[in-house]
């Protein structure tokens, strides 16, 4: 004899999650997000930062070639107009993030260090006409 009550097996699975199943999988995205957020979305500041270290180095290299070329570093008073042919494009700006905003232009500033270890001004750029040196007019970028 067959019992009316009892249903086909199967029948009394559930279908959807629990309140609490849910709520672990929310916390659990959560953290992920805490933790990889500020990696993601750092990149404009290591892009800005890649692209000042980038024209640090097309200028010195300008510098170089100006020197194997005239047998010494371009003086300060022009040094823009003889380092521009061997650059394409405008005199690079300082673009790094490091740097606070009023600091990031193209301006060029002679100093006279040796090396150079300390910013003068509020110049974006710091170049030493007797060693060729040329940085970032900022103390937290010297070492670059």
């Amino acid at each position: 004899m067959m019992n009316i009550t009892s249903q086909p097996k199967g029948i009394n699975k559930r279908s959807a999650f629990s309140l609490v199943e849910l709520v672990v999988v929310v916390l659990i995205i959560g953290i992920l997000a805490a933790v990889a957020a500020p990696r993601m979305f750092d990149t404009a500041g290591d892009a800005r930062d890649a692209a000042t270290k980038a024209s640090l180095g097309i200028v010195r290299d300008s510098i170089e070639l100006y020197k194997a070329q005239n047998g010494n570093y371009p003086p300060f008073s022009n040094f823009t107009t003889l380092i521009k042919p061997y650059i394409t494009g405008a005199f690079p700006k300082v673009q790094t993030t490091t740097v606070p905003t009023g600091n990031r232009n193209n301006n060029v500033v002679a100093n006279t260090g040796n090396p150079i270890n300390a910013p003068t001004g509020t110049e974006g750029w710091a170049y030493n006409e007797t060693t060729g040196e040329f940085v970032v007019n900022h103390a937290s970028c010297l070492s670059w």
